[in-house]
């Protein structure tokens, strides 16, 4: 196969594994119900002047199924922490013991573990226009090599066929963070 004809389909394999890295970096950030330390992944905390990660000014841990700890490095860090999670609209309510910082999780209602599942449906469906996008991408790029037709038909059902597999990889990853949100 042509080098150029070979590096259109690899870049399109690429683009397609970004797209599922993207996805399963959403479905995390959809709660299931048990806490989790990466449900605060989104929080950024002001810290000496500048928005920094949560992770990196505290320790957040889990102490059971519903309940998150944050252990600042810093005393003072407290109020900021609190403020950042409010900012963040996680729907959380931190409380402040003067050493630590509490969350509790709140147990999913039927109606908000349909909504959850909506959006984690309406994210695998973003992912499948991303691959479907990078598979018209390649096959534009195929279109405009000096390639024979032979070779332009047969790479692009290679592109289709990584196409599918990706598309499958989605619904696949959709099944069991579906199956997770409805769990009770």
């Amino acid at each position: 196969m042509n080098e150029e004809v070979q590096f259109i389909v690899d870049s399109a394999k690429e683009q397609m594994e970004s797209a599922i890295h993207h996805l399963e970096a959403e479905f995390v950030n959809i709660r299931a119900g048990k806490a989790t330390p990466s449900m605060l992944n989104s929080v950024k905390v002001e810290y000496y002047g500048s928005l920094t990660p949560l992770s990196q000014v505290a320790n957040v841990n889990t102490m059971d199924a519903h309940t998150i700890t944050i252990q600042p490095w810093e005393k003072q860090l407290i109020p900021e922490i609190e403020k950042g999670i409010l900012a963040a609209n996680l729907g959380f309510n931190p409380m402040n013991n003067g050493e630590s910082i509490i969350i509790n999780v709140p147990i999913l209602t039927e109606e908000r573990r349909r909504e959850l599942a909506k959006h984690a449906k309406a994210e695998a469906e973003l992912a499948k226009v991303s691959i479907r996008n990078d598979r018209k991408d390649a096959n534009h790029e195929l279109k405009k090599l000096d390639i024979s037709e032979d070779l332009l038909a047969n790479t692009e059902v290679d592109v289709q066929s990584l196409t599918d597999l990706y598309i499958t990889k989605v619904d696949d990853l959709y099944v069991i963070k579906e199956k997770e949100i409805m769990t009770v």
